[in-house]
């Protein structure tokens, strides 16, 4: 079946997963990716093709007699009809993600662009097919000398997967990871020569830092020299601010993730963070980075009057991460939560910051993952502003599966709304039935965004995002497929920034909304929030 010349049927097999494959999914695609994934699962639509007939001809329940030519002439004939008509529709199903994003329609070429890079990826793959059959006969005819002939079939697939998935995961796999993670240490390492050390005291690497500057890492030393200085908070306010304080330590400044807490907590001491009005313990991306668009807006509400303290635990970007080890950060995250925590607490009640915790994509999983729940009832943090928390995260999963009937999952209602709230883009923090308790958890994800809905039971169980009411930022073409809706997010998760408000791409004005809802700062209003979007309007991650 994995023959030379590939079957007629399994390749009108194909042609019909490859029309599935460029629909619709959460993020628009590029006519690279989505040949790619095409090709993809074009192959694996033969491969179960071939796994059907193969179980047929094994149990003995195969055709006797060949299929007619002009039978297998009409399914090539049908396939390239498909083919077809597939990146034809690609254009306009792509053209239906981009319209609700704002972005500029598809470009002409790229359904020529899909089929020659989707025709490469699959004649690949198939090759790789034969290839893979080719060493199973040989093992079987070996293992036939001295087994039945059943276990010998059994035995040549078995120690065909092991050496295929050998070769994969040992080589390829393991060999793209070890360059991206090399690649991404080298990065961390590197200064830029017009990237100076901060002259402000207030931060981690200034004067009199307990860290040298090349200890903070690529995105702590731009975090430290970046966001509004009193100043600025000054001018903004028309009225007097405080300098905001950032701690930030990067991954090498110490071995462990416990000397690295005690690190950040030495220099939370030092800079004064306890007599601040507001403490934010953050959790950065998987590389490190805290978005500007969230630390930037926390200074400017809390007008300077704010202590962030952050620890780097990683260099990975974070869908990497989340694929690779996501938890990674857990050690990292519960010992700087549980050494602030436990001084925080032991302070007079009237004579200590108000506590928050912060993290966006993985940083927000492994934020959550130091909530001990039941521990904060004797005394409560004051709450907590969750960005995009991926899929993986229990918290998130749990707010979705109880959330309240009739609330769509994309942007679920939770319980009387007195603990915790969601919302996105569209809004989502209206009023509930009940007052905000002592603790207030506020989750901010977009309805496109698929690190934040993926699932694996996408495979074969339609989520509850796409049944009834969707997200507005989501394509009314989409449609779930068994199988191919997996293959489809799980790639939209790897290329779901590069839009500013879609995707996992979260812009200052959203985050504004979530803080102030976080916060409750005093005297704030509406006016306050449209002057500070129209402030920040400009501002783009970096």
């Amino acid at each position: 079946m994995w023959g030379v010349t590939p079957s007629a049927f399994g390749v009108l097999v194909a042609a019909v997963f490859f029309g599935l494959s460029v629909t619709p999914s959460m993020v628009p695609r590029a006519p690279e990716l989505q040949g790619g994934l095409g090709g993809v699962v074009a192959a694996i639509g033969y491969l179960l093709w071939w796994a059907v007939v193969s179980g047929l001809r094994w149990l003995g329940l195969s055709p006797s007699r060949p299929a007619p030519v002009w039978l297998s002439q009409v399914s090539i004939v049908t396939a390239a009809g498909i083919m077809l008509v597939s990146v034809w529709k690609a254009a306009e199903w792509q053209a239906s993600i981009k319209a609700v994003w704002g972005l500029p329609p598809v470009e002409a070429t790229a359904p020529v662009q899909i089929a020659l890079i989707a025709s490469a990826v699959f004649i690949g793959l198939l090759v790789l097919g034969r290839l893979f059959v080719v060493v199973v006969r040989r093992l079987q005819r070996r293992t036939s000398r001295f087994l039945p002939p059943r276990l010998a079939q059994a035995t040549g697939v078995a120690v065909a997967l092991a050496l295929f998935w050998g070769m994969i995961d040992g080589v390829a796999v393991r060999g793209v990871l070890r360059t991206i993670d090399n690649g991404a240490r080298l990065a961390d390492a590197v200064i830029p020569p017009d990237l100076d050390p901060p002259i402000s005291q207030f931060v981690s690497g200034g004067p009199a830092s307990l860290l040298e500057w090349q200890d903070l890492g690529r995105w702590g030393r731009r975090f430290v020299v970046s966001g509004p200085n009193a100043d600025d908070i000054v001018a903004f306010w028309d009225g007097p601010a405080l300098e905001p304080i950032r701690i930030y330590i990067g991954l090498n400044a110490r071995e462990t993730p416990s000397e690295r807490a005690q690190l950040a907590f030495d220099e939370l001491i030092r800079l004064g963070g306890f007599d601040r009005s507001v403490l934010v313990v953050a959790m950065p991306t998987g590389s490190g980075w805290l978005d500007p668009g969230g630390m930037d807006t926390l200074d400017y509400i809390t007008r300077g009057d704010v202590a962030t303290i952050a620890v780097q635990y990683s260099y990975l970007p974070s869908p990497v991460s989340v694929v690779v080890d996501p938890t990674n950060g857990v050690a990292e995250a519960q010992a700087l939560f549980d050494i602030v925590y436990q001084y925080w607490s032991a302070l007079p009640r009237n004579d200590r910051p108000r506590l928050y915790l912060h993290g966006l994509s993985l940083g927000a999983f492994l934020s959550q993952e130091t909530v001990p729940l039941l521990d904060l009832y004797a005394d409560p943090i004051d709450g907590a502003l969750w960005t995009g928390s991926p899929y993986l995260s229990e918290l998130w999963q749990m707010v979705q599966a109880r959330r309240n009937l009739g609330s769509p999952a994309w942007r679920p209602r939770f319980g009387n709304g007195s603990l915790i709230r969601t919302m996105n883009q569209f809004g989502g923090l209206e009023r509930f039935g009940a007052d905000w308790g002592p603790m207030r958890f506020v989750f901010l994800q977009y309805g496109s965004d698929p690190i934040v809905f993926f699932d694996w039971s996408l495979a074969w169980d339609r989520p509850d995002w796409l049944a009834g009411q969707r997200a507005p930022d989501l394509s009314p073409q989409m449609r779930w497929i068994p199988v191919v809706t997996l293959f489809q997010v799980g790639l939209d998760m790897a290329v779901a920034l590069g839009t500013l408000g879609y995707g996992h791409d979260y812009v200052a004005r959203h985050y504004i909304t979530a803080w102030a809802e976080t916060l409750a700062p005093e005297d704030w209003n509406a006016e306050d929030e449209a002057r500070l979007a129209a402030h920040l309007a400009d501002l783009v991650p970096r």
